[in-house]
């Protein structure tokens, strides 16, 4: 695997995100109240042998470059990096990036100065665990041009996705991306061809790509000389390079989930606190995720009743009542504060007791949650003040609002407290 070059995409500007991407790439995005999702694919790699990472990213990138350089320093002993790319405008290419594809055709120069026997082409904002060797190791067996991993799907999500049929050999046969109507009927398949058992097949008759590729390098560089237009690889480039090229699946049948919205990212986070365990954990000591070591104290609980939640490092709760919730790092939770069914991403520092009295007395709130505030079906970002007897609970029901000027927003009926947002005193939300 020490060959195999992988390249991350960071996505764009992540509107289905927002507002968590205001002022973050998605890959920056914070997930289980203390990684961030660009740790999963990087995680990923190590875990399988592969050390050499590029990430290529252009919108809101300084807390991801940050990010990065902080957290993976390979041994000087070993080729391994682990670098970011940023779209830059040149006298041969004055564009930004303008898809998949066309952001490592940019870099193409740069991959063929030192070119790898394989690429692995992933995302930045996918949460699942995966042994990329095995994906490779297919790759080679087949002697194929590009591998997709692929996954069964059911009917109600497929046309969010780009659907193929293969052969009996495994080999892809047509390529669609997110078709729909009768496009989205004519990708239906028998996927017990898959190894899945007559009612699986029933309830997921679509194979759908997680947008994770294996390419040669030769066939890689020829196709993206060859399409000049084409800037997407889903769209674009895999559905004609079928008649021409290789082109194998790959399935992966576990736990992977696209975090491309507010509500598919506040699922994933709180199905991290399922009982007795979850469809994804971050406790598995054979691939460990990675992220920042921040070398912070355990947290403080006092007097509190939690349950089914996760609480992380240098937090201090004092007689509260947590229940399905996620709590990040460095929370200030004080007394008599109820918090169901919530997402916390905590603090990027502390308070001294000498800062939060000389805010109280300017008539601020300190960072965390005040006495007696409930919090429901909401996500706190960074930094947040909430104040006293404050109410998070979407009191009017609306499905989506915008409130930039008061600190928050509401989508798909989950309130988004903004990263330093100020919520005084005794507010109703």
């Amino acid at each position: 695997m020490k060959q195999v070059t992988a390249i991350i995409l960071g996505g764009g500007r992540g509107t289905r995100l927002y507002p968590l991407t205001k002022r973050r790439a998605k890959p920056a995005v914070p997930i289980g109240g203390k990684y961030r999702l660009i740790d999963i694919p990087v995680s990923n790699c190590i875990n399988s042998g592969i050390q050499k990472i590029f990430i290529l990213t252009q919108f809101n990138s300084a807390s991801l470059n940050r990010h990065i350089n902080q957290t993976y320093q390979f041994s000087r002993f070993s080729d391994g990096f682990c670098e970011i790319l940023a779209a830059e405008q040149t006298d041969e290419n004055p564009n930004w990036f303008q898809g998949t594809a066309d952001a490592v055709r940019q870099y193409q120069w740069l991959l063929e100065s030192n070119p790898s026997p394989e690429y692995l082409i992933l995302s930045g904002d996918h949460l699942y665990r995966m042994d990329y060797s095995k994906f490779v190791e297919r790759h080679r067996q087949t002697n194929a041009d590009v591998t997709i991993a692929v996954l069964p799907c059911s009917p109600d999500r497929a046309s969010d996705f780009g659907l193929l049929k293969i052969d009996a050999n495994g080999r892809v046969v047509q390529f669609t991306e997110k078709p729909k109507g009768a496009e989205l009927e004519k990708m239906r398949v028998d996927t017990t061809t898959l190894g899945l058992s007559s009612t699986e097949a029933l309830a997921r008759p679509f194979i759908a790509s997680m947008g994770i590729y294996v390419f040669k390098g030769e066939a890689l560089f020829n196709l993206l000389k060859a399409n000049p237009s084409h800037t997407d690889f889903g769209k674009e480039i895999l559905p004609g390079a079928i008649d021409t090229y290789n082109l194998q699946a790959y399935l992966f049948d576990d736990y992977w989930e696209d975090i491309g919205t507010i509500e598919s990212f506040y699922k994933a986070n709180l199905a991290l606190t399922a009982q007795p365990s979850p469809e994804f954990s971050f406790y598995a000591p054979e691939a460990p995720v990675y992220t920042r070591p921040r070398y912070l104290p355990p947290t403080k609980l006092l007097d509190c009743q939690i349950s089914q939640s996760l609480i992380t490092e240098g937090c201090i709760i004092k007689q509260a009542r947590i229940h399905h919730s996620v709590i990040g790092l460095r929370s200030r939770i004080e007394a008599g504060v109820r918090i169901e069914d919530s997402l916390l991403m905590g603090a990027d520092f502390f308070e001294t007791g000498e800062e939060r009295q000389a805010l109280a007395n300017r008539g601020l709130p300190p960072v965390g949650i005040g006495e007696h505030s409930l919090i429901q079906k909401a996500i706190i970002d960074k930094n947040a003040r909430i104040g006293r007897d404050v109410q998070i609970i979407n009191k009017e029901r609306p499905e989506s609002a915008d409130y930039p000027e008061r600190g928050y927003y509401i989508r798909n009926g989950i309130v988004i407290v903004l990263k330093d947002a100020v919520i005084p005193d005794g507010s109703v939300i």
